[in-house]
């Protein structure tokens, strides 16, 4: 097959870990950075464009979106869709999962566990809906953040006025979160491909903090999911309509509850730790679903 990898950075492990599956598979693979990518869009004469150049007779694209090109690495997945190629992410899926309030919105519509979410959008409410998020501490985040930045722990009300504050004047938009004590800084990521969860493992903080990112330090162990976590990370990523997805969930006494589903998940950290080609087993799904 002919396999477009669109990373904004060949050298990073989990491009090429992609690279190095499809090779091993006889395939002819290329990385391609979205963001240079040109657009032409006609009727029924779509085209993309790379240096100049047209791309043309591909069999399938595996997008790697990162969260400062969301929008326009969805309107290149969207032309790759509108020539009939396949794509292992496509664009609305992406866009709802990227957005944290979105992706909890429709979660929780659904019956889905997620933790008590205020989207503050009014500074002058402020006061009345910390009052709701009682009692202390809680989590403040930014929607756009990723890799644990963009995320501080709120003590008191007055903490997390001040943490407001100082987002509103840089007009960036936070949701404040529950803080969920029982996790104990430890959080669960559940690798999906294709409907099947093909790798999990548990992340635990590092003394003193609360965010469990292995970019943040975080330690990481191989798991067996309960049932009902698996249950919860498929229904997850069923609802979103995507088929790759890291779904991040928190053990509560009530069962697990999601935090996060990630539309562009790395695999060093979960091949790392559970010892799975699971870059193999997206290429498996792209051969499988080859037009």
């Amino acid at each position: 097959m002919n396999i477009i990898i669109l990373s904004r950075n060949a050298s990073l492990y989990s491009t090429q870990s992609l690279v190095d599956a499809a090779r091993r598979r006889n395939h002819y693979v290329r990385v391609i950075d979205h963001m240079a990518c040109d657009l032409i869009i006609e009727s029924e004469k779509s085209k993309i464009f790379f240096n100049n150049q047209p791309i043309e007779k591909i069999d399938a694209v595996i997008p790697r979106i990162g969260s400062t090109a969301t929008t326009y690495g969805a309107a290149v997945i969207r032309q790759f869709e509108s020539q009939g190629v396949f794509s292992t992410l496509h664009a609305e899926p992406l866009l709802k999962a990227r957005d944290k309030l979105s992706c909890l919105q429709i979660l929780g519509s659904h019956g889905i566990g997620v933790p008590k979410t205020v989207y503050v959008s009014n500074p002058y409410t402020m006061p009345f809906l910390l009052e709701q998020m009682a009692p202390y501490p809680i989590i403040i985040k930014l929607v756009s953040g990723t890799q644990g930045m963009g995320v501080i722990l709120a003590e008191n009300k007055s903490n997390a006025e001040s943490i407001l504050e100082a987002f509103y004047a840089t007009k960036e938009k936070v949701i404040l979160q529950k803080f969920i004590k029982e996790a104990k800084g430890a959080d669960i990521r559940a690798f999906v491909v294709d409907g099947e969860i093909v790798g999990a493992m548990k992340r635990q903080a590092r003394p003193g903090d609360f965010r469990s990112n292995l970019h943040r330090g975080g330690t990481s162990e191989l798991i067996k999911l309960t049932s009902q976590e698996e249950e919860t990370a498929l229904k997850s990523v069923e609802i979103l309509g995507l088929k790759i997805a890291g779904v991040d969930m928190l053990k509560t006494h009530i069962g697990p509850v999601v935090l996060e589903v990630n539309a562009s998940p790395g695999l060093e950290g979960i091949e790392g730790t559970t010892g799975v080609d699971i870059a193999g087993k997206i290429i498996q799904f792209v051969e499988k679903n080859r037009k």
